[in-house]
């Protein structure tokens, strides 16, 4: 159990005596949840494709180190460099370096809940490099030096009179640059445009990646992400290893129910797809009319691993099904009266409840499972339907402390120097068995995947 969950129930009393921050807590968890269900509505045979969705994903993880195989041939065939890290450390010293190979001083950042998981943005201040967050919550986050309290929403946890507040006190803002929200988003906007002008790389996360093509795919409501990938000369995705699906038809599958289930939207406002740096003048996959104007010289991806492969190896396996759309969230009765801080780690409610214990190495078992009333709620929320209560009935010596390890390499390197090496991933130890059974359990929810009922073709 890691330090930050072992104070679990301290922090969580304290959330609870917090009426400023119930009150913020219940407004905007209520406010997703109701659009969530209005939402779901509009959508034809809603359920099929919930249940399809999840076939995607469960074939997917199953046949995980295939897709992962699959996607870094087809992303450095358009252009993209991929870069292996095993775990955290690993991940951000390939970031570093990458920002040192080309003199960055200073990196735009689009919201990423794995660049928080390997703390990104303290490797490189240490490393020089100035970081700023361009998603307007994270913003605020950082200028709080606060961290992020819920997947989609960074700080619920605030009221618009503590960002108010916070303006005056670190950016200067007059009363009128503060009076409501559309004022403060602007002064953030201005703010924010001199760095996007000036960064020497940018930084995103991917809410998909897709194997067929080496796309990135980066869902946002707000311009930075678009700026953030292609503004600046250098743009480097960093990306957990399930985040992959296996088409753009898949893509499509799961698109539609992301933004309905995370924020109440049949679509956000800017899907990105990125395929490659820009195409110059003469490449064979060039428009017509020449090389294209916009967009990085650069585009480099991460996969991070960090302990998502010892989930795969574990009776939790399930949880990597998850798309993080933060649903389970909303509408879980512990996390709407304590709030994403008192979890301790980077992934709070019941998402966090299960992905952190599975993914932390540290000896002894973890309270979070136990932050649940076992009300269901989550795995009736969810779009891939992950069962919320079959994995917090799991065994805590599994869920806090998991034997073995995954072959996948020994040192950092390229992917592709390593491909051939991904697809003969093996279990070690007794790892393995589990690993078989999870496999078995996971290839036979996916059955079915590549056909598609007509309801939702």
């Amino acid at each position: 159990m890691t330090p930050a969950a072992a104070g679990f129930q301290a922090r969580a009393r304290a959330a609870v005596c917090d009426p400023h921050l119930g009150a913020a807590l219940l407004t905007a968890t209520g406010k997703f949840g109701a659009g969530r269900l209005a939402v779901l509505e509009t959508l034809p045979q809603a359920d099929l494709v919930r249940d399809h969705a999840r076939r995607i994903r469960a074939h997917t993880i199953a046949a995980l180190h295939t897709y992962i195989a699959r996607f870094a041939e087809a992303a450095e065939r358009r252009g993209a460099s991929v870069h292996w890290a095993p775990t955290a450390a690993d991940a951000t010293r390939i970031v570093v370096e990458i920002a040192r190979s080309h003199g960055a001083a200073l990196a735009v950042k689009s919201k990423s809940m794995v660049t928080e998981e390997i703390a990104l943005n303290d490797a490189l201040a240490a490393a020089g490099v100035r970081v700023v967050e361009t998603d307007l919550g994270e913003f605020i986050v950082q200028l709080a030096a606060d961290r992020p309290s819920h997947i989609i929403v960074p700080i619920i946890h605030r009221t618009k009179e503590d960002v108010a507040a916070l303006f005056r006190a670190k950016l200067g803002a007059s009363d009128d640059e503060v009076d409501g929200i559309p004022a403060m988003t602007a002064l953030a906007r201005r703010t924010l445009r001199r760095e996007f002008l000036s960064a020497d790389i940018g930084i995103s996360g991917a809410n998909f990646v897709v194997a067929e093509t080496g796309s990135v795919c980066v869902v946002t409501n707000e311009g930075n992400g678009r700026l953030t990938t292609s503004a600046p000369r250098v743009h480097v995705a960093v990306v957990g290893i399930e985040r992959i699906v296996p088409t753009m038809e898949d893509l499509g599958v799961l698109l539609q129910l992301l933004a309905r289930s995370a924020t109440g939207q049949k679509l956000s406002v800017y899907t990105s797809i990125i395929t490659g740096p820009r195409r110059r003048p003469g490449a064979v996959d060039a428009p017509a009319s020449g090389g294209e104007p916009d967009g990085p010289d650069e585009v480099h991806i991460v996969l991070v691993d960090n302990g998502r492969s010892r989930i795969l190896a574990s009776p939790s396996a399930e949880i990597l099904y998850c798309i993080r759309c933060g649903a389970c969230l909303n509408v879980c009765p512990v996390y709407r009266v304590i709030g994403g801080h008192a979890y301790g780690g980077i992934y709070p409610g019941p998402v966090g409840s299960v992905f952190e214990p599975a993914r932390d190495r540290a000896d002894g078992p973890s309270p979070l499972p136990h932050a649940s009333s076992l009300c269901g709620a989550c795995r009736d929320a969810c779009p891939v339907r992950i069962d919320g209560l079959e994995n917090f009935r799991q065994p805590q010596p599994a869920i806090g402390r998991i034997g073995g390890r995954w072959n996948f390499c020994r040192r950092p390197q390229r992917v592709k120097q390593s491909t051939q090496r991904l697809v003969e991933i093996e279990i070690a130890h007794h790892c393995h068995a589990r690993q078989q059974q999870a496999s078995a359990r996971m290839a036979h929810e996916g059955f079915g995947y590549g056909t598609r009922s007509a309801a939702i073709r």
